[in-house]
């Protein structure tokens, strides 16, 4: 699962902050990760140098093998609510959707055919 972080130029120790997130989104998603191919985070401070309550805004934005993303946000008065607030949406989230897929392919009464790949060349007939 590839965790991709970004800030907007209102946020403080990018670094740091990218650590701490990468390892609260694992943490959150680590029982379903096999199911994830990449998560996107956006962090960003609404008010920028301004004290506000909850102006700071965690949006998470997973990718789910064959399945379109799925996104969260979540807003805090500290970034790192802000980022487990977000994480534990998203968590409840995509168990749910993994959940319904799971409960959909067990009681399938069809037989399952995969599509065809039509992304494959056509031989040449020259």
């Amino acid at each position: 699962m590839l965790i991709q972080v970004n800030t907007d130029h209102n946020i403080e120790g990018r670094e740091a902050l990218s650590e701490y997130v990468r390892g609260a989104v694992e943490d959150a998603l680590k029982h379903i990760s096999s199911h994830i191919t990449r998560v996107e985070v956006h962090l960003s401070d609404e008010l920028g140098k301004k004290a506000g309550v909850e102006d700071k805004r965690c949006t998470i934005e997973a990718h789910l093998e064959g399945h379109q993303p799925m996104a969260v946000t979540h807003h805090a008065t500290e970034m790192g609510q802000a980022v487990v607030g977000a994480a534990d949406r998203l968590n409840r989230m995509l168990e749910k959707t993994v959940e319904r897929l799971r409960d959909e392919a067990r009681h399938r009464t069809d037989p399952f055919v995969p599509e065809p790949n039509l992304t494959q060349e056509k031989p040449d007939t020259d």
